[in-house]
C-alpha cells in the first residue's frame, strides 16, 4: 500500500471501513479518487433504501479526506447480473448469496472496468481481507480480524481482479478502524455497520420477495408425513430456519430421533414436487446434519482446482473452518467433512481454505447425509 505511488480508485460506500481505506491510501501518498456505486434504483424514496443517505455520508467523507468523489450508477448491470440470478435461484427452491455475486460481477468487474477507464492502477474497497503476491500468484487471504473476515464473500475473485485490488483495512481490527475514523474526525466514525442484502436493506425479507416471486401455499409436514400447518410459499423459507414457521404452539411427544416435547421446529427440506415444507424438532436432528456436499459453478482464485486432499471449508459466513477432504467430480467437487455440518443449504457457497489462504469454492448443489 505504501509504494510506489499510484492512482487508486476507492469504492466509498458511506460506511466507516471504506472511508478509513481511502484515508490510509491518501496518507500513504497515493492519488486517491472515490466512487460511490449506486446498485439499486427501485424504492429510492423508501424508508428502507439508504443509498441517498449513504451518498451524502460518502461525499462528507471525501470532503474531510480531501479527495474527489464520483457517483456512478451500476443499477442496470446489477439487475442483469445479480438480481435476475437471485430470483432464479429462489424460484428454484435454493437460497442464493447475492453478496458473493455482487462482488464478482459488480464491485470487482463493472466497478474495476470503470476505474481503469479513469486511469486507475488499482482499486480499493473496505473489505476485511488481504491480497498477497507469492511466486507470481496473487492469493486472497483472510482479514486479520477474525470477527470481521469477509474472504468468504470474495472467494470468486480471479487473478486479474486480485492483481488490481487493495484491501487497506484487512490488516486492522474493526476497533482500530473506528479509532482512526474518530481520530481524524470522519463524520461517519460511529455509523452502524450495514446489514442484510443491499437491495433489500432493512425491510422485511418476505415482503420484498412477495413482490417478485410467484408462490403457492402448501403443507408443512414433519419427517413422518404428519401435517402441522401451512407454508406461504417454499421460496420464503431456508434450511435451518426456526422463526416464522407459524407452528410454534405444536408440541408433540415422542418426536423421533432427537426431538423432545418442547424442542423448537426447524426447516429441514423443501420438496418442490409436492410443494411441501418438511420440518423437524431439535437443533441436532439428523435431517439437519450433512457429512458431505456436492458443489458446482466452481471458481478458484488461482484459476486451477486445488490438489485433492484435506482443507478447511465454510458452508456459511461466520462459521469456523470445518475440516474436510476435497474430492474430484465431473464439473463439480465433493467435500467430505470430518464432523457433520448443520443445515448445509443448496444455493449458498462452499468456500475452501488452506489455513489463511482462501482458495475459492462453488455453489452448493446437494447436501448428503
Amino acid at each position: 500500500m505504501n509504494s510506489p505511488k499510484q492512482r487508486i480508485v476507492v469504492g466509498l460506500s458511506g460506511g466507516v471501513d471504506s472511508a478509513v481505506s481511502a484515508y490510509l491510501l491518501k496518507k500513504a501518498g497515493h492519488e486517491v479518487v472515490g466512487i460511490f456505486m449506486k446498485n439499486w434504483e427501485d424504492d429510492d424514496d423508501s424508508e428502507y433504501c439508504s443509498s441517498n443517505v449513504d451518498f451524502v455520508d460518502a461525499a462528507a467523507v471525501a470532503d474531510v479526506i480531501g479527495i474527489e468523489i464520483e457517483h456512478v450508477n451500476f443499477a442496470a448491470d446489477y439487475k442483469d447480473r445479480v438480481f435476475a440470478a437471485f430470483l432464479r435461484e429462489y424460484q428454484a427452491g435454493r437460497t442464493p448469496n447475492p453478496d458473493v455475486l455482487c462482488n464478482a460481477e459488480i464491485k470487482f468487474k463493472a466497478f474495476l472496468d470503470h476505474a481503469i477507464r479513469l486511469g486507475a492502477e488499482k482499486i480499493a474497497t473496505g473489505h476485511y481481507a488481504r491480497v498477497r503476491e507469492l511466486g507470481g500468484e496473487f492469493q486472497l487471504l483472510k482479514g486479520l480480524d477474525p470477527l470481521k473476515d469477509q474472504s468468504y464473500f470474495l472467494h470468486r475473485l480471479n487473478q486479474p481482479q486480485l492483481a488490481k485490488t487493495l484491501f487497506p483495512v484487512g490488516e486492522l481490527a474493526k476497533t482500530e478502524v473506528r479509532r482512526i475514523a474518530e481520530e481524524i474526525g470522519l463524520p461517519n466514525a460511529k455509523k452502524k455497520d450495514s446489514t442484510g442484502i443491499c437491495f433489500i436493506g432493512e425491510r422485511p425479507f418476505r415482503e420484498f420477495l412477495n413482490r417478485y416471486l410467484s408462490h403457492q401455499p402448501g403443507p408443512i409436514k414433519d419427517e413422518r408425513g404428519r401435517k402441522l400447518g401451512e407454508h406461504l410459499g417454499l421460496s420464503f423459507y431456508t434450511l435451518g430456519q426456526r422463526q416464522g414457521l407459524g407452528i410454534g404452539g405444536i408440541k408433540e411427544k415422542g418426536a423421533p430421533r432427537g426431538g423432545g416435547e418442547h424442542e423448537p421446529w426447524f426447516v429441514a427440506r423443501k420438496d418442490l414436487d409436492s410443494n411441501t415444507l418438511v420440518v423437524v424438532q431439535g437443533h441436532e436432528h439428523p435431517l439437519l446434519q450433512s457429512r458431505s456436499l456436492i458443489a458446482d459453478d466452481l471458481s478458484w482464485c488461482s484459476g486451477a482446482t486445488p490438489a485433492f486432499g484435506g482443507y478447511g471449508a465454510k458452508t456459511r459466513y461466520r462459521q469456523a473452518d470445518a475440516a474436510c477432504a476435497l474430492l474430484p467430480g465431473e464439473g463439480t467437487i465433493r467435500l467430505d467433512f470430518v464432523q457433520p455440518q448443520w443445515a448445509v443449504t443448496p444455493g449458498q457457497s462452499a468456500v475452501l481454505y488452506d489455513g489463511e489462504v482462501c482458495l475459492g469454492g462453488g455453489v452448493i448443489a446437494e447436501a448428503i447425509a
